[in-house]
């Protein structure tokens, strides 16, 4: 029986799951642009005030007719699937992170994948709000090493203006529709992601959320009237919880992983607030020229955020760098991750 136990035990040894990795990135962002000089027609701020608090000079808005989040997702994936020359019948699940959907069902990863001739292939959302795509990572990266599947599509997709109040100029400076997409698969070498935290707290439920519309206050006359199914935000009291937990959650990426500020080639950081990023910055003592950040052209657009970013920089981008993810969201959620990055 023990001589049993250890061949079992070396069985195991050989068959050490492969680690994740991410082999593609996809993107897209509307050609619409609200920059700050048009907000300033629209309520009452101005450019410098949301350029000095919130980092942001414009942001993208999907206002074409009849469009919603599936079609941002939509287009992300098929510029993945084009710059990676991969068929979408060779993907074996969808999954999109938003808290945007067309609707409440069918999910919107199942009409992103109807949108890509995705015809059959298995699809789900995860809410998680800004929080979102490092959740949908973590969900994905199970399903390979796991060698239930061989290719995953994680997207993180939001069209923020369908929840924005335009007249609330606490939280209209603040969002934009975007959408990226990046394709997981087995890595064949210690590249790939390497550690993964995620977190939450309902408490966040008091300082941000999106009152009417779900079964607690479904919409009616009265929840439209006053306003209840746009976004709310405290921002002070927000900005206050996520200024610590990015940062606390970007630390211990880096210390369960023995990472100090040189190791760390990148850091792409949720872009809610440039404060915020630049305390994450700041406390990980990575440098502001290792910082990406976009928030000054896409505004945040939420679960898109992380994604977008690595949609940008993908072309600086190298094998064997070390990069640390980091995010936090309505929920509240919050969560951070490690990734060798596994191409070039």
């Amino acid at each position: 029986m023990i001589t049993k136990c250890c061949n079992f035990r070396a069985i195991l040894k050989i068959k050490e799951k492969k680690l994740t990795k991410i082999s593609g990135v996809g993107g897209f962002v509307p050609a619409e642009k609200l920059t700050n000089a048009d907000l300033e027609k629209m309520v009452d701020t101005n450019d410098e005030w949301i350029r000095t608090r919130t980092g942001i000079v414009e942001r993208r808005i999907l206002k074409t007719p009849g469009k919603a989040t599936s079609d941002l997702g939509a287009e992300a994936v098929k510029d993945l699937l084009a710059k990676t020359n991969t068929d979408i019948a060779e993907i074996d699940l969808i999954i999109c992170a938003t808290v945007t959907p067309d609707m409440f069902f069918p999910s919107t990863s199942n009409l992103i994948s109807h949108k890509v001739g995705g015809g059959e292939i298995p699809s789900f959302d995860i809410a998680a709000a800004c929080s979102g795509f490092i959740y949908a990572l973590q969900t994905g990266r199970q399903f390979i090493e796991a060698g239930t599947y061989k290719k995953v599509i994680v997207v993180g997709a939001d069209k923020m203006s369908a929840i924005t109040d335009y007249t609330d100029r606490n939280t209209c400076i603040l969002f934009g529709d975007g959408a990226g997409a990046v394709l997981l698969e087995a890595s064949d070498d210690d590249c790939g992601v390497k550690d993964i935290r995620i977190y939450s707290n309902g408490i966040g439920a008091e300082t941000l959320y999106q009152k009417a519309g779900g079964s607690l206050n479904p919409a009616s006359m009265e929840t439209v009237k006053n306003r209840e199914h746009f976004i709310y935000q405290d921002g002070k009291s927000v900005f206050k919880v996520a200024v610590k937990k990015m940062a606390d959650v970007a630390a211990e990426i880096m210390e369960r992983n023995n990472l100090t500020g040189d190791d760390v080639k990148w850091l792409v950081p949720h872009q809610a607030n440039k404060r915020i990023i630049d305390a994450t910055a700041r406390r990980m003592n990575v440098t502001e020229d290792k910082v990406m950040i976009n928030i000054q052209k896409y505004g945040n657009t939420t679960a898109a955020t992380i994604p977008l970013c690595l949609w940008d920089w993908q072309d600086q981008l190298k094998k064997g760098e070390n990069i640390v993810l980091a995010a936090f969201g309505g929920g509240y959620t919050w969560g951070g991750a490690y990734i060798k990055w596994a191409y070039s």
